[in-house]
């Protein structure tokens, strides 16, 4: 594997080129957060239906992530990251051709809205979003794991919170800030263009991967290993080291209620700024959603001085009450501006989270298994993802038989946002600062390096 480059002037060309892909590739899932939620809100109101575009996104975290984990540690990271990139190209492209095919004599949101007779073409699209999101999902799974395994190779340890705020600041910008507004402005000129321009964006991506200098296999006895896979017991091996690890297993748990919660709202964001916000134009949905992006960028350059100035455990515990309150607040105050503001402070308290504990497991798990670990930690941390966005859907449909829409929509925020606030009490006692150093002074005393002695 490929050294670290030294700390001398900036993090090197391979890091360059690892930022200019994920720029590229979130900037194309910035597109498809809006393109893909709006076409299903062209296509019929209901929230359930909605929800389940998510939920086939979401669900190869919960069933597809562990073997992952073992593939990330038995291959060259590289090519995985790299042919992940060009199999969503080809999905994407794919469900750009079924768009455009379906796309003519679609109503929109507002006139769904208002009454208009769903169009014949629904279904079909539907089951085209499910699909292509399932196939998308999987790949992200297996795409998103092994890159998360591939910064340590790229740059050197103490350099990690500086090499992921800026890898955070460049995907957040992309997927949250540049990627939504721009992909209303595409949906008004074609609803397939966006589809398409996210193909272009993934071959781009795809290919500053495959330019990387060096060899990416992960070191360890089964790294490259051409003999069959033990799926079982390579799994269990990097289960086991997460289960017996204090710490780590109690962000992972976190983690999953945390993104089960938040998603319990933010899944059926695009029907609260239509039918709450009153927004029917895409790139207003768009423009929105960038209040998030915006405290996501602010909070990925400031991570690194809240986490020395608080440490690390009280910045943990200060993102999961800020993100609560925001989240609350939300469903409390229905106007756009505040909606906004909102959405910047949640984005800052999300990545000063990610920054932290992304760094924390790059530190922590050793090398041979970083692929599963990892795994096995989105296994738990985003593998829920899909029962919230699940939960939100019957939430709503459920709530406005006894509720007007308006507050059957607010509600999902407010039990999103309570739920959070109620974690801080867990957390206060697994994931505090004292928790966290002596983790870090464990894992620095089992690598350091050792030296035979003779009599």
């Amino acid at each position: 594997m490929t050294a670290p480059p030294t700390q001398h002037r900036g993090l090197g060309a391979n890091y360059r080129k690892l930022l200019a892909s994920a720029t590229a590739a979130n900037l194309g899932d910035g597109l498809m957060a809006v393109a893909l939620v709006w076409l299903a809100s062209a296509v019929t109101r209901d929230a359930l239906l909605i929800a389940l575009v998510g939920v086939a996104e979401r669900l190869p975290w919960l069933i597809f992530s562990l073997p992952a984990g073992v593939i990330s540690d038995r291959f060259d990271r590289r090519l995985l990251i790299g042919w992940m990139d060009v199999c969503r190209l080809i999905v994407v492209a794919a469900l750009g051709v079924v768009v455009w095919l379906h796309s003519a004599g679609l109503p929109t949101p507002e006139e769904l809205a208002a009454g208009a007779p769903e169009p014949a073409s629904g279904p079909a699209l539907i089951v085209a979003l499910c699909v292509a999101a399932l196939l998308l999902g999987c790949a992200e799974v297996l795409r998103d794991n092994t890159a998360q395994t591939l910064m340590p190779s790229v740059v050197d340890k103490s350099q990690l919170e500086r090499a992921n705020g800026r890898l955070w600041a460049a995907e957040t910008t992309m997927n949250s800030f540049v990627g939504p507004p721009l992909g209303g402005v595409l949906i008004a000129l074609a609803l397939a263009l966006p589809f398409f321009v996210n193909a272009g964006l993934l071959a781009v991506s795809a290919a500053m991967i495959f330019a990387l200098a060096g060899s990416f296999a992960p070191r360890g006895a089964t790294a490259g290993t051409p003999s069959r896979i033990d799926w079982k017991g390579e799994i269990g091996e990097g289960f086991r080291w997460l289960w017996e690890h204090r710490l780590i297993r109690s962000l992972a748990i976190l983690l999953g209620l945390l993104n089960m919660l938040s998603n319990v709202a933010f899944v059926l964001s695009v029907l609260f700024v239509q039918d709450v916000l009153q927004l029917y134009e895409g790139w207003q949905f768009g423009l929105v959603t960038t209040g998030f992006a915006a405290g996501a960028v602010l909070g990925s350059l400031v991570a690194e001085r809240v986490t020395a100035r608080l440490t690390p455990g009280t910045a943990l515990l200060v993102s999961i009450a800020g993100m609560g309150v925001s989240i609350t607040l939300m469903g409390v105050l229905p106007w756009v501006v505040p909606f906004w503001l909102l959405g910047v402070a949640s984005g800052v308290f999300v990545v000063i989270w990610n920054v932290v504990t992304v760094s924390l497991r790059q530190r922590l798990i050793p090398d041979r298994l970083l692929g599963r670990v990892n795994s096995v930690y989105r296994f738990f941390g985003w593998g829920t993802i899909a029962i919230g966005t699940v939960l939100g859907g019957l939430l709503v449909s459920l709530g406005e038989a006894v509720l007007p829409r308006e507050w059957a929509l607010r509600s999902v925020f407010l039990v999103s946002g309570v739920g959070q606030l109620l974690l801080l009490g867990y957390a206060r006692r697994r994931v505090n600062t004292a928790e966290i150093r002596a983790a870090e002074e464990l894992a620095r005393t089992e690598n350091a390096p050792r030296t035979d002695e003779s009599d």
